[in-house]
């Protein structure tokens, strides 16, 4: 008899105590998701990018589930102190063993921050050219114009030149017509700008340039600077493309030769 009262006497607190801490796991995972929910909400009134509110409440969540478990330990009598201790020890060998992993991330809560890219926008990383699809938490994906997707870290993003084709409204394109040295300049010029002028998709208000860029063997080279929106970029390089062969393709224009010299005996 005196055994099972002595059962009772320690099996009954415990049981107090699982049910104590089953409700405290409750109602602490209950404030976590409401807190979480009204950062959150508040984060997103302040215009931030989605996936930044996703970092800080993803790590929000983390620390606070840390805290509770602390806690619900504490409640059972556990020493808490040596346990943060030992858990701060493993967070700092987890931190060295993952360092490349954690300066991704740090790169892509700094490219939320700063915003150099954003999703849809046409950029160039290094020997990547494409649109970018996604910025993750450790890696950006990005779609050539092959329809071949990259996955590039955010350290190797953040660290590197980023060239962003998307952030102003309209492209330069740069082209250019080589001449022969008997080609009559002027007459070249003007039957190039009547048919660039009738080339359509180009940005209203800036004017189209045709200057001479350079001289060489064969004769004058021009240039052929005209601008076009950013949809209208790659429509407008081929059909000037197509306006400077049929232009210097017309009999008055010869076809640019290098002279030849005859070496004396």
């Amino acid at each position: 008899m005196e055994a099972v009262n002595v059962v009772f006497q320690t099996l009954i607190p415990f049981l107090f105590k699982i049910l104590g801490a089953i409700g405290f796991w409750i109602v602490g995972n209950w404030l976590i998701t409401l807190a979480s929910k009204l950062l959150r909400r508040g984060l997103s009134q302040q215009s931030l990018d989605p996936t930044l509110v996703s970092y800080i409440q993803g790590i929000l969540k983390f620390l606070l589930k840390v805290v509770l478990i602390i806690a619900i330990l504490g409640f059972f009598g556990i020493e808490t102190t040596s346990f943060a201790a030992i858990l701060a020890g493993a967070a700092v060998a987890i931190g060295a063993a993952w360092s490349g992993l954690l300066g991704n991330f740090a790169s892509g809560v700094f490219l939320q921050i700063f915003r150099p890219i954003s999703v849809g926008d046409l950029v160039q990383i290094g020997d990547i050219t494409g649109v970018v699809k996604d910025i993750g938490m450790f890696v950006t994906s990005i779609d050539s114009a092959d329809n071949v997707r990259h996955i590039t870290s955010n350290t190797n993003l953040f660290s590197g030149d980023i060239k962003n084709y998307s952030v102003n409204d309209f492209r330069r394109v740069d082209l250019e017509a080589q001449l022969d040295h008997t080609t009559d300049i002027s007459n070249a010029i003007k039957a190039l700008s009547d048919g660039i002028q009738a080339i359509p998709g180009q940005y209203p208000g800036k004017n189209f340039v045709i200057e001479i860029l350079s001289f060489n063997e064969r004769g004058p080279k021009l240039v052929i600077r005209l601008y076009a929106s950013l949809e209208n970029y790659w429509d407008v390089y081929f059909a000037t493309n197509k306006v400077i062969a049929a232009v210097l393709g017309r009999k008055e224009f010869p076809i640019p030769t290098v002279p030849v010299r005859i070496k004396e005996v």
